[in-house]
């Protein structure tokens, strides 16, 4: 069933954005941008005790320009004024970040829901059963592999135990409807029936997400995104068991295959989503931290509310987009041109096909592309300068030898 939305009239805080649908379909007021993100990604800090290959934010050390505590409360101030439902807390690692406890407090305090992603490593008994008792807040435990194998491939040795460990607390403490969160790769799409054994055995529910080259994930891209033909495979399992695997709006790209997939099939960058990182930088999408996408600071003035409101680039994003070379395509209605994201750091045009294209456009985009340029390239880079303990050892990569004056990747915190 097609959501529908009623027309109210003075609902919105500002004047309606011209060529707006007056009530209609829920994807329809989607395309336009909402007056408040229904959910936003928060990176609460690039400090992390792993080093996957895939990082998205190319994590790994803290950045001393943080916000503070203070002004972190002060963003979920502003949330809670916006009426945001919940907001996606990741990072880095988020639980690394001493205030991380008492900011998920503050945020469910002040009606802001809480969903954070982890790779486990802080969440004990006691932690475990803290969760259990709160309303309001989600536990993601992030595994990239059904094994130890697999997983630890990309998010080093010893990550599967700590993060099964995890899982193991949470359900002993009686947490309900905690996710597994799996980045679907060419290395684990065969494993989507043992990823759902796996949550099953937990009392978890699954959650996939897209592989896009962005972070770290630009460096290993060509080998670990799913081949067409897996892609296929995809598409079928989440035909069969989409409605019980959260996916949000990852996979709409598969869609021009034929029927319709279950989630938002629209890309919501800057208007129904956007993401904050660790200073306090607001960007269109998590997949796309490149001053390219930037929209403003939390710290400017007017805060959150005005850069999601009045900026130029978000204002850009609800216009409705042309979709270039991809409006002559008769699947271009059910995939909207794919991934911006995942177009932009491969080097291909935002008005182009997706490079993961079902129908094949993408790869002759990507064999057409000018091989003299380089590809965009976030200049933010947090990654680990030394040695990490269980690096990945995903295609052989070698270790780079520690320095005397590398800085501490978690300076400043502490992981007792």
């Amino acid at each position: 069933m097609t959501a529908v939305l009623p027309s109210r009239a003075g609902s919105s805080t500002r004047p309606a954005t011209p060529g707006r649908p007056q009530g209609g379909r829920l994807i329809d007021q989607f395309e336009y941008g909402l007056d408040a993100p229904i959910c936003l990604t928060w990176e609460l800090t690039y400090a992390c005790n792993l080093a996957c290959v895939h990082c998205l934010s190319s994590s790994g050390r803290r950045d001393p320009r943080e916000l503070s505590t203070a002004e972190a409360e002060g963003v979920i101030d502003e949330l809670q004024r916006m009426q945001v439902f919940y907001v996606n807390v990741g990072g880095g690692e988020p639980t690394v970040r001493p205030d991380f406890w008492h900011l998920l407090d503050y945020a469910i305090g002040h009606d802001v829901g809480v969903k954070f992603s982890t790779n486990g490593v802080k969440l004990d008994r006691a932690r475990a059963q803290q969760l259990a008792r709160t309303d309001y807040v989600d536990v993601q435990i992030s595994l990239d592999g059904a094994t130890a194998e697999v997983n630890d491939r990309v998010r080093g040795a010893g990550s599967f135990a700590t993060a099964t460990r995890a899982l193991e607390n949470l359900a002993e403490a009686g947490m309900k409807d905690f996710k597994v969160s799996v980045v679907v790769t060419r290395e684990n799409v065969s494993q989507l029936d043992d990823f759902r054994a796996l949550t099953d055995r937990y009392g978890a529910q699954l959650r996939i997400t897209r592989f896009r080259p962005s972070g770290r994930g630009a460096d290993v891209w060509d080998q670990l995104h799913p081949t067409q033909a897996q892609q296929r495979e995809l598409y079928a399992w989440l035909l069969a068991n989409g409605d019980n695997v959260l996916t949000g709006d990852s996979f709409f790209h598969l869609s021009a295959l034929g029927e319709s997939l279950p989630g938002l099939n629209l890309c919501g960058a800057g208007r129904v989503v956007c993401l904050i990182d660790p200073v306090g930088d607001v960007y269109a999408c998590p997949f796309a931290i490149h001053e390219n996408f930037l929209a403003g600071n939390v710290r400017d003035e007017g805060g959150f509310a005005r850069v999601w409101r009045s900026s130029e680039l978000f204002a850009d994003l609800r216009n409705p987009q042309t979709g270039g070379a991809c409006t002559k395509c008769a699947h271009f209605d059910a995939c909207r041109g794919g991934c911006m994201a995942a177009k932009f750091f491969t080097g291909l045009p935002l008005d182009g096909p997706d490079p993961e294209c079902v129908q094949g456009y993408g790869e002759t985009a990507l064999a057409a592309r000018d091989l003299q340029l380089a590809t965009p390239k976030s200049s933010i880079d947090h990654s680990h300068t030394g040695p990490v303990r269980g690096q990945p050892t995903l295609l052989g990569m070698p270790a780079i030898p520690a320095k005397p004056c590398d800085e501490s990747p978690l300076a400043g915190l502490n992981l007792a």
